[in-house]
């Protein structure tokens, strides 16, 4: 369903105030709209609502959305592990954050998917047991996901692949709700469990395995995004201004959990998106949100597109990839108008 946020709510306004008197005494220069930017063709923006906590700057984003021009601001809600990428290609979400690897495979599809820029770096992390030690350690083990071609399914793929394995044939995938997966790790009945935010934090804190891979700090891993922008292309097309407006508060979203992470982590508990806010402190205070501005996106899609086709899962070039699924203009233009002001 849509989850409709008011736009009087004190977290949020509070959010807001704080965030803008950070971002202007001391986070450096912002990314604001040029004096003869027209306003958004349609102030009604929709985005996807989903269980990890990693995507906080499109959650946060929430009063830089109003800013911007958006007086409808919808958080849709969709179950199972694929929802932000059906969301995205019916076209039900206009723009939303989302695994890179995943939108790839998703563009090659024909998914009318296009990534507009870079969100963060880093956010899962491979829990394993005792016997796992290393990604070929999952060699004939069993490996828990939420579903095959879900973001964990398709990033653990990346991890085999790029070691020699053939993830395919070499792995034990087994589908599970995630608490499930956490039980059964601390219970040794399988060997891997691929979490993202807050699973983690809740991993470490109960001392359920330990971390045999983490994307924040692992290279290559590390040196690309992990949650990128994308949008629905027939609305990237038909509203250039929104799109542009709407990733530029989302970008604004993730300088506020770089740079205020007790307050962005307040937020996510005060609207409910987690119910820990430790976790959630935790995560901003480790996730790179900043990246944005240094890493080049392309370099993410292009780097996926070749773990994928080694793993079997496209066929497709990387520069096929980022001619049919890309978009950077947008991004190209906010980060003009940032340097501008410097």
């Amino acid at each position: 369903g849509l989850v409709a946020y008011a736009p009087d709510a004190m977290a949020g306004l509070a959010l807001a105030g704080g965030a803008l008197a950070l971002l202007d005494a001391c986070a450096g220069p912002r990314a604001e709209p040029p004096a003869t930017e027209p306003p958004p063709e349609t102030t009604t923006l929709r985005l996807v609502r989903v269980p990890s906590i990693c995507q906080a700057a499109q959650h946060v984003a929430e009063d830089f959305l109003r800013e911007e021009g958006f007086t409808d601001v919808q958080y849709i809600k969709k179950p199972g592990a694929k929802g932000i990428e059906l969301a995205l290609a019916s076209g039900e979400a206009d723009i939303s954050m989302h695994f890179a690897a995943t939108s790839v495979i998703r563009v090659e599809a024909g998914d009318p998917v296009v990534m507009l820029a870079g969100g963060h770096v880093g956010c899962f992390e491979l829990f394993g047991t005792d016997q796992v030690r290393a990604i070929r350690d999952l060699k004939g083990k069993t490996v828990a996901v939420l579903e095959l071609g879900s973001s964990q399914h398709v990033f653990i793929s990346a991890l085999a692949s790029y070691v020699g394995l053939d993830p395919g044939k070499d792995i034990n995938f087994v589908t599970h709700p995630s608490a499930v997966s956490m039980q059964l790790l601390a219970e040794g009945k399988i060997d891997a469990f691929l979490g993202f935010p807050p699973e983690p934090q809740e991993l470490r804190a109960r001392q359920i395995g330990h971390v045999v891979v983490n994307s924040m700090m692992d290279r290559p891993w590390s040196q690309y995004f992990c949650c990128m922008v994308a949008g629905n292309r027939e609305f990237v097309q038909q509203h250039p201004v929104a799109t542009k407006r709407a990733l530029r508060a989302i970008l604004k979203g993730a300088d506020v959990c770089a740079r205020e992470p007790e307050r962005a982590a307040r937020f996510l508990v005060d609207k409910g998106y987690t119910n820990n806010y430790e976790y959630a402190l935790q995560l901003m205070k480790d996730l790179p949100y900043g990246q944005w501005r240094e890493y080049d996106p392309e370099d993410t899609v292009r780097f996926y597109a070749l773990r994928l086709h080694e793993a079997g899962m496209i066929k497709s070039s990387p520069q096929k990839i980022i001619a049919q699924g890309t978009d950077w203009r947008f991004l190209n233009e906010i980060k003009k108008e940032l340097w501008a002001t410097t």
